[in-house]
């Protein structure tokens, strides 16, 4: 269980190209609709964290279910692996049904007292309307993903990444420009792309796994579906209070206007970048914290730590340099309107520097998920979120740039990793008496 910074590599990147469909779905829709209007680019904001809010309800069930396939792997359990996913699938399957239902009536009727300008409202729903769908897609493509990274087996997410890609780019063109079906065109193209990387996981599940030897075959089994969601309950809550907050802070930035709006959507757009570097390696640290954990090795935790930041490290600094260097360029892609190329650099600065922050921060609060203490990470949350929340407020009654609004991030992340690394020190501690 001492990983070398290869191993890592070579488990972190196929996790990292299987995120980077979720963030190049936002980032096309972005681009393209970039190039309609303020109001089709700030609505997309709106919408697209809306629907990853209910997204992530699925996205931490599916962290939960991760670390208890992980721990099975890790105690060469295999066949408890393949029993635990057929759960965690079934659920996610009836979870999707609920929350598209739930969505299609309640949405609207929610964001109509959120949101202030009618127009930017009216493409939200748009939006909204068609996206939903993709968690039919995305939901059974978490459960399968956790399996794989859970078993460590991560190469096919990959090709799963780069399917969507090649179907959305061309899709959202043809739909945004060439059928003129605007922001509902960009919902339905990236709902499609979803659904092609879902189909390359299915296939490899059924040509490449070993099915007899991790047990892969439909059966239902309460017990083991409880042990999941009381793993995954607090993951769930967690991850969902993380995007409410985030769409809570897009509502702050509405209120300022629809230019702010839009640049807080590019600003956010290219963030995604360096948010799935920091996801796919903290997912990464929590299958192996559990790997280890279950394999009897609880000292391993804080090298392993170390170990994926300086990685992370490796990987962030030259493009945080490069997107610096080339900022104009990378704006400019999003919008031709000077007003906003220019309002958008300080905040922009702002977000890049901020990884040096988020990555130690979200390092930490993935390895406590890992040790299985996800009821503690909902606290750290909490706590995090009320703090968060105050200091946004707090803003709001003061006359301040966009950019000041974006440096509240930091508090944020620093605030989950001084809280992580404590308890990791204190559960280190504990083991060592033991």
């Amino acid at each position: 269980m001492n990983y070398s910074y290869k191993q890592i590599w070579l488990i972190a990147y196929p996790v990292m190209m299987s995120f980077l469909i979720e963030q190049l779905i936002n980032i096309t829709d972005a681009l393209f609709l970039g190039h309609i209007g303020e109001i089709e680019l700030g609505a997309s904001a709106l919408a697209g964290i809306w629907f990853l809010a209910i997204y992530m309800l699925g996205l931490g069930f599916s962290v939960g279910l991760q670390v208890v396939i992980a721990r099975r792997n890790g105690e060469q359990k295999y066949e408890e692996t393949g029993k635990t996913f057929f759960q965690g699938l079934c659920f996610l399957l009836i979870l999707a049904s609920l929350l598209c239902l739930l969505s299609k009536f309640f949405s609207p009727q929610l964001l109509k007292y959120l949101i202030t300008s009618p127009e930017v409202y009216n493409a939200v729903v748009k939006y909204l309307d068609w996206r939903i769908i993709g968690l039919f897609f995305s939901f059974p493509f978490l459960a399968i993903r956790s399996f794989l990274v859970g078993i460590t087996e991560t190469k096919p997410l990959n090709l799963a990444a780069l399917t969507a890609v090649l179907m959305n780019i061309p899709l959202n063109w043809l739909l945004i420009f060439r059928y003129d079906m605007g922001i509902s065109g960009a919902a339905i193209g990236s709902s499609f792309a979803e659904l092609c990387s879902l189909l390359i996981l299915v296939a490899y599940m059924f040509l490449c796994v070993r099915k007899h030897k991790y047990g892969l075959s439909w059966r239902i089994d309460i017990k083991i579906l409880k042990e999941v969601f009381s793993v995954s309950v607090w993951s769930m809550l967690q991850f969902f209070t993380s995007v409410a907050i985030w769409f809570l802070f897009f509502i702050a930035i509405e209120r300022l206007g629809e230019i702010e709006l839009a640049v807080s959507n590019i600003v956010r757009s290219v963030s995604a970048l360096f948010s799935v570097i920091v996801t796919a390696l903290g997912a990464v640290t929590s299958s192996l914290v559990s790997n280890s954990i279950g394999a009897g090795e609880r000292n391993a935790v804080f090298p392993l730590c170390h170990k994926v930041i300086r990685l992370g490290l490796y990987i962030g600094t030259p493009l945080i340099i490069i997107a610096l260097s080339l900022h104009p360029l990378i704006i400019g892609a999003y919008t031709e309107n000077p007003v906003v190329k220019q309002i958008a650099w300080q905040p922009y600065v702002v977000m890049l520097l901020n990884y040096f922050f988020a990555l130690p921060g979200y390092i930490y609060l993935n390895a406590v998920t890992g040790t299985g203490a996800t009821k503690t990470v909902f606290f750290f949350q909490v706590i995090t979120t009320i703090a968060y929340l105050f200091c946004l407020w707090g803003l709001s009654n003061l006359n301040v740039r966009l950019a000041t609004y974006w440096s509240v991030e930091y508090l944020y992340v620093i605030m989950l990793g001084i809280q992580s690394f404590i308890y990791l020190k204190l559960y280190n501690s504990k083991n060592n008496r033991i």
